[in-house]
């Protein structure tokens, strides 16, 4: 799985789509050190920012067919979420953005799929 999930973040990574990519095993990550000191592995979640925004966030959402829409982030099905409009959606504009949630960003929790056919769900919108 931990594998499975960084290879997901440096895949995202190289996408013209996405502005920015938080996983913890990444040696982009402000925290991989710390990560590396504490964990196993990166983490269950990889996070990023599609640019566009909202709009963008939820034309890529919603252009899944494999990924499951849920704030549940735990499944043996990969799950997709906006935190925004999801489990933030409560908080003001001002205390998202505090907690670093923009309306561009999209998670991920990767359940047992293949990686392949992860990255071609979330491609979907892009041909």
């Amino acid at each position: 799985m931990a594998k499975m999930l960084l290879s997901l973040a440096h895949w995202l990574e190289t996408q013209a789509w996405v502005d920015k990519v938080y996983y913890p095993g990444l040696p982009s990550h402000p925290q991989h050190e710390l990560a590396q000191r504490q964990q196993q592995s990166g983490g269950g979640i990889v996070s990023f920012e599609v640019k566009g925004g909202k709009e963008a966030a939820w034309r890529l959402i919603d252009s899944t067919q494999m990924l499951s829409i849920t704030a549940n982030l735990g499944d043996t099905k990969t799950t997709i979420t906006h935190p925004a409009t999801t489990t933030h959606g409560r908080l003001t504009d001002q205390e998202r953005i505090a907690a670093g949630i923009s309306d561009g960003l999209v998670r991920i929790a990767v359940g047992l799929e293949d990686i392949e056919d992860i990255t071609s769900d979330l491609l979907r919108v892009f041909r």
